[in-house]
């Protein structure tokens, strides 16, 4: 499948849909470029005031990091896998337009990073949402930063060490989801929320969004430097590879022996 990027528009809406529902839209370098390429067209697109980013299929927004790319990787690729991952938050972050996250099920990893950098997330009582890059051989690094800005240190701790992942109502009550309805209504709710957005003083709206963007850029910028710095020192050893490789063993065997 190509077409690892949708995008739509819905009145003054954009719609972006990740697209690899047979791998739970998990991004790899040809898909993370798309999104950004989309991001930036409907940035650069006057007729749309808000935007919002959804997965295909009912079981995940995104899985988030695809490991059979990064598994791969050496110091040097994963200092460049860094970099793109500092575009595209950083693209996410400078949005002037509004973006609302619709979530279908499964948040993970650094798809959960990319849903906390949005405006707003919607999501259903079937929703996951978690950090558990310790548990398939990364080093949490960048998630830990978008965390802390919302949750504080003592929540980012347990989500980051112990890569337990969060139910719905968890993520609610902490207020990880700004809205919780049924799931046939998430799309109908983002979107009614973009359009709730897209309607405030547009002024007003982007000065707004620059100063909680400026009050968090230190830390941001901070954070990808020590990522690239841990990550290059994981990835000189073969821990992140061969616990990815026993990763995907374990799932593969999973998916293989039917249910008793």
């Amino acid at each position: 499948m190509s077409d690892f990027v949708l995008s739509h528009t819905h009145g003054a809406i954009g719609v972006i849909t990740l697209n690899r529902p047979e791998v739970l839209n998990a991004w790899h370098r040809p898909m993370r470029d798309r999104l950004v390429a989309a991001l930036e067209t409907m940035e650069r697109n006057a007729a749309i005031r808000a935007i919002v980013l959804t997965g295909a299929g009912e079981r995940a927004f995104s899985a988030g990091q695809d490991l059979n790319e990064s598994k791969t990787f050496d110091p040097d690729g994963a200092e460049a896998w860094i970099r793109e991952w500092e575009r595209l938050y950083g693209l996410l972050r400078s949005l002037t337009k509004p973006l609302v996250i619709a979530l279908n099920g499964l948040a993970a990893g650094s798809a959960f990073q990319v849903a906390l950098l949005g405006d707003l997330r919607v999501g259903h009582p079937g929703v996951t949402m978690g950090q558990p890059e310790i548990t398939s051989g990364f080093a949490s690094i960048t998630g830990p930063w978008i965390m802390r800005e919302i949750l504080g240190l003592a929540r980012t701790t347990d989500l980051a060490l112990t890569g337990r992942m969060m139910d719905a109502a968890e993520a609610h009550a902490i207020g990880l989801i700004s809205r919780l309805v049924p799931r046939e209504a998430v799309m109908d709710t983002a979107l009614a929320l973009a359009e709730e957005l897209a309607g405030k003083p547009p002024t007003a709206l982007r000065l707004t969004k620059a100063w909680l963007r400026e009050m968090t850029e230190p830390g941001f910028r901070q954070a990808i430097e020590a990522a690239i710095r841990f990550h290059r020192e994981a990835y000189a050893t073969d821990e992140p590879s061969t616990t990815m490789q026993r990763f995907l063993d374990a799932r593969a065997h999973r998916r293989a022996t039917p249910d008793c």
